[in-house]
């Protein structure tokens, strides 16, 4: 196959998702050791399983990455707060964070601010906040962004993937409104080596998906033009 894409190294930004209910520790275990193997940049599991995640990856190059308030983001901001910080005793290093898209939407942009500021402020933790862009408008998207990187989040992430997934033109709408002053973490969906660097061309420094050993092995079967 002839593509003409970049010569990117995927590997090092790739979150290694394992966000399904049904979620084994047998699972997690090899997720861990994908993550160890392929030196992906977390592998990122439900807080049940930080624990066991950072026993597993202690002293390797995977840092351990948490959910909070997923995937609705519908507790309330001292359930999050609570929940972000016994993920860091356990071990976490990276929390993604669901905002609440009813006060989003509803203009409640100071308990919003407040929410995200407190857990970035309290954990002092890499926080990616998840917009869930699917069921967003454009003028939401920007709002949110900038109340995130106000907030003091690292990363402004697109979905869960239950609502859909990360596309193209968010990313780079994304790109756009944070200038750079974030990273933007594409996730939900990606299941081709094809859209994770089309993804990475439109602006994302981190992907969020659950095939990163699959992707790496697509890339492997693509010529890359120089």
């Amino acid at each position: 196959m002839d593509i003409d894409y970049p010569d990117i190294d995927i590997a090092p930004i790739i979150d290694h998702a394992l966000l399904i209910p049904t979620a084994t520790p047998e699972q997690v275990e090899k997720w861990c050791q994908e993550a160890d193997q392929y030196k992906f940049a977390t592998v990122c599991v439900p807080p049940v399983y930080v624990k066991q995640a950072a026993e597993l990856l202690h002293s390797r190059v995977p840092k351990v990455c948490t959910v909070i308030g997923f995937p609705i983001g519908a507790t309330t901001p001292t359930a999050k707060l609570y929940e972000a910080q016994e993920a860091v005793e356990n071990g976490a290093t990276e929390l993604d964070v669901m905002i609440h898209l009813g006060g989003l939407k509803a203009g409640k942009t100071e308990e919003l601010y407040q929410e995200i500021a407190q857990i970035c402020e309290e954990t002092g933790k890499t926080v990616k906040v998840i917009l869930e862009t699917t069921v967003l408008s454009d003028t939401e998207k920007r709002l949110a962004a900038e109340i995130c990187m106000d907030a003091g989040a690292q990363f402004i992430k697109t979905s869960t993937g239950w609502n859909g997934g990360a596309t193209i033109d968010d990313v780079r709408f994304l790109k756009k409104v944070t200038k750079g002053q974030v990273g933007i973490k594409a996730s939900g969906g990606i299941r081709t080596i094809e859209q994770a660097l089309d993804l990475v061309v439109a602006g994302a420094t981190r992907l969020g998906t659950s095939r990163g050993p699959d992707l790496l092995r697509q890339r492997d079967n693509l010529e890359i033009k120089n």
